[in-house]
C-alpha cells in the first residue's frame, strides 16, 4: 500500500507528516481546555447510561485518542455523550440486573462500532440524509427531557429501588408519590451546581461552569460532614489506565443487542458527520464522511476491549476545541491522555464528588438540548407541516415509549412516509404558446385550460419517479380534450423511472386516439437512453423527440415549428 492510500486510511499518519511545530501549543490549550469541559461530562454521562462514572471516564479516554487518530474531521472530540448514553441506557434497562451485564454492554459498543465501520467500508455516507433535521431536533428535545427527569430522584435525595429497572415516567410517578421523602441538603447542593453554573455562564462562556459547580459544594461537603445527612458520594474510583478486557461474544446477546446497536450506530455517526460539517464551514476543511464512519466505529471497537461505553462526536467539548485553538487530530489525542493522566493522579479525589452535583450537571445539560430556536422555526414553517409532524411525533415518542431505539426508527420511517406523501404530486407547469417577434418565444403560464387551445406545452420538472406516477398519468389524462397538440417540455427533468415512463406511453395512445399529436422538447442525453431502452421513443416517434440544446429555448423552438406543420396537416 502507498503512502498516500495508508495516509487516507490512517489520517494521523498525514498529520503527523505535514505537522507544524508552532500548532502543538495551540492544539495542548485546546485539548487541556477540553478536559476541563468533559471530566465531569463524562461522568455525568455514565449516570444516564446506568453505570458508574468510571466507564463515562475510560470512553473519554480510548474514544477521543481512536476517534481522533482515524477520523476524518480534525476538530471532532470523540466520547460520550448525552443522546448516545440515553440510549444505551434504553438498550440496557432490562439487563442491567443480569450478573452479565457490563459483558452485555461492552459487546453491544463492540457491535456499534462494527456496524459504523461496514457503513464506512461499503460507503454508506449518504445514509444520514435519511434521518431529517426536524427528526433529530425532536429527537434531541425528547432526550433532554427524559435526562432531566431522570435525573430528579438524584437531585431531591430521593432513594428508588432497582431504578434502573424502570422508565422515566415510572420514575417520575414514583417522586411524585414520595416528594416527602426529599433531603434538603442533597436538593442543596444540586441547587448550588446549577446556580454556580448559571453564573459562570452569564460572566464568560468560556469558564469551566459544570467543573467549578461540581468543585465547589465538594468543600461544603468536607466541612459540613453533609455525607453523614444523606448527601450521597460518587464513591472511590479505579486510578489508573483503563484495564484491557476480553468482549464476551455469545450468540443470543448479540440477537438481543443488535435493535439498540443499530440505533446507536445511526445516530452516533448523525451527531459525528453533523458537527464535523459545522466546524468543516470554518475551517474549510472538506470531510470524508466514510473515513469518520471508520473513525467513530474502530473508536467502539476499541474501546469495547477497555470497558468504554458506545461514544460519538461531542458538539460542546468539539466547539470548545475549535474555538480554543485545537488546529489539527492531535488536540483530541491529546485530551484523551491528559484524562488518563488525571485517572492515574487525581482518582482518589475524586470519591468527594456528590451525585447531586452531577445530577445538577445532567438537570442543566438536559434543558439545554432543547433547541427552542429550531423548535419555534419548524412551527413557524406550519405546525401541520410535514417537518413539525415529524419533529413531534419523536419527541413524544422519545419520552413515551421504554426503548428509544423504536422512537428513532418510527421517526425516521414517518420523515420517509411524509417525504414520500410530499413528493407523490407530479411536478407540472400548463403553458400557453403565444405570436413573439420574429422566432421569439413566448410562454404564458396559465393554472387551467379553460377552453380548448391548438397547442398546450406542459412542462415536467424534477425527478419523475414511481410515488409521482399515479398523479402524472391523472393530471395528463384530465387534458386530453383541452388540445390538438401537445408538447411535454422536459428541459427541468433530472430523472426518469419506468412507472412514470409506463404513464407516459398511455398518454401518448390516448392522445393519438384522440387524433392528436405528442411532441417531447429538452430531452436530455441520459433521458434518450432511457427512452430507447422502454420503447418510448418508437411509441412517440423520432421526429417528435427534440434534444435539448446549447442555446435557449432552441429545443422548444423546434417543437413548436413540428406542432405548426402537424395543424397543417
Amino acid at each position: 500500500m502507498s503512502g498516500f492510500a495508508l495516509g487516507k486510511r490512517i489520517p494521523i499518519i498525514d498529520t503527523i507528516r505535514a505537522y507544524r511545530k508552532g500548532d502543538l501549543k495551540h492544539d495542548i490549550i485546546g485539548a487541556l481546555t477540553v478536559v476541563v469541559v468533559g471530566l465531569p461530562q463524562y461522568m455525568a454521562y455514565a449516570l444516564i447510561a446506568g453505570v458508574n462514572p468510571i466507564y463515562g471516564l475510560y470512553t473519554g479516554i480510548i474514544a477521543a485518542i481512536i476517534g481522533s487518530a482515524f477520523g476524518s474531521s480534525n476538530q471532532l472530540i470523540t466520547g460520550p455523550t448525552n443522546a448516545i448514553c440515553l440510549l444505551t441506557a434504553s438498550a440496557m434497562i432490562r439487563y442491567m440486573n443480569l450478573p452479565n451485564a457490563y459483558q452485555m454492554l461492552f459487546l453491544m459498543t463492540f457491535m456499534v462500532g462494527v456496524l459504523q465501520v461496514v457503513y464506512g467500508a461499503i460507503k454508506l455516507g449518504k445514509v444520514i440524509d435519511f434521518v431529517s433535521h426536524t427528526v433529530l431536533v425532536g429527537f434531541t428535545a425528547g432526550a433532554g427531557t427524559i435526562i432531566a427527569l431522570g435525573q430528579v430522584n438524584t437531585f431531591l435525595g430521593i432513594s428508588i429501588k432497582n431504578s434502573s429497572a424502570m422508565s422515566t415516567l415510572e420514575k417520575m410517578q414514583y417522586i411524585v408519590t414520595h416528594l416527602n421523602q426529599t433531603n434538603p441538603y442533597v436538593l442543596g447542593v444540586g441547587l448550588m451546581t446549577i446556580v454556580i453554573m448559571l453564573i459562570c455562564k452569564k460572566i464568560s462562556k468560556n469558564l469551566p461552569g459544570a467543573l467549578i459547580g461540581i468543585i465547589v459544594p465538594i468543600f461544603f461537603i468536607i466541612l459540613f460532614d453533609l455525607e453523614k445527612k444523606g448527601v450521597k458520594l460518587t464513591g472511590n474510583i479505579p486510578s489508573g489506565f483503563p484495564p484491557f478486557t476480553m468482549v464476551q461474544f455469545n450468540l443470543s446477546s448479540i440477537k438481543e443487542m443488535l435493535s439498540g446497536a443499530f440505533a446507536i450506530s445511526i445516530i452516533g455517526l448523525v451527531e459525528a458527520i453533523s458537527i464535523s460539517k459545522s466546524i468543516a464551514t470554518k475551517t474549510r476543511q472538506k470531510i470524508d464522511s466514510n473515513q469518520e464512519f471508520i473513525g467513530q466505529g474502530l473508536s467502539n471497537i476499541v474501546g469495547a476491549f477497555f470497558q468504554c461505553l458506545p461514544s460519538s462526536g461531542s458538539f460542546s467539548r468539539s466547539a470548545i476545541n475549535f474555538i480554543n485553538g485545537g488546529v489539527s487530530r492531535l488536540a483530541g489525542i491529546l485530551s484523551g491522555v491528559f484524562v488518563a493522566i488525571v485517572l492515574i493522579l487525581f482518582a482518589p479525589y475524586a470519591r468527594y464528588i456528590p451525585s447531586a452535583g452531577l445530577a445538577g450537571v445532567l438537570i442543566y445539560t438536559g434543558y439545554g438540548l432543547i433547541d427552542k430556536v429550531e423548535i419555534k422555526k419548524v412551527i413557524k414553517a406550519g405546525l401541520f407541516s410535514s417537518d413539525s409532524i415529524a419533529m413531534w411525533v419523536t419527541c413524544i415518542l422519545v419520552i413515551l415509549l421504554p426503548n428509544l431505539d423504536y422512537a428513532i426508527y418510527t421517526g425516521i420511517a414517518l420523515s420517509i412516509a411524509l417525504y414520500l406523501k410530499d413528493t407523490n404530486k407530479a411536478p407540472i407547469k400548463l403553458l400557453i404558446p403565444k405570436q413573439g417577434e420574429e422566432s421569439q418565444v413566448i410562454l404564458e403560464e396559465v393554472k387551467t385550460v379553460e377552453n380548448r387551445v391548438d397547442v398546450l406545452v406542459i412542462q415536467l420538472e424534477g425527478n419523475l419517479y414511481f410515488g409521482g406516477a399515479t398523479d402524472l398519468g391523472e393530471r395528463l389524462e384530465s387534458l386530453i380534450d383541452k388540445s390538438s397538440v401537445f408538447i411535454l417540455r422536459m428541459n427541468h427533468v433530472t430523472t426518469i423511472d419506468l412507472t412514470s415512463i409506463t404513464a407516459l406511453k398511455v398518454f401518448v395512445r390516448n392522445v393519438r386516439e384522440a387524433g392528436g399529436t405528442l411532441i417531447i422538447s429538452g430531452v436530455k442525453s441520459e433521458l434518450n437512453a432511457i427512452f430507447k431502452k422502454s420503447g418510448l421513443d418508437t411509441e412517440i416517434g423520432g421526429e417528435n423527440i427534440f434534444m435539448l440544446e446549447n442555446e435557449v429555448f432552441a429545443s422548444t423552438s423546434n417543437a413548436l415549428r413540428r406542432a405548426r406543420a402537424a395543424l397543417n396537416c
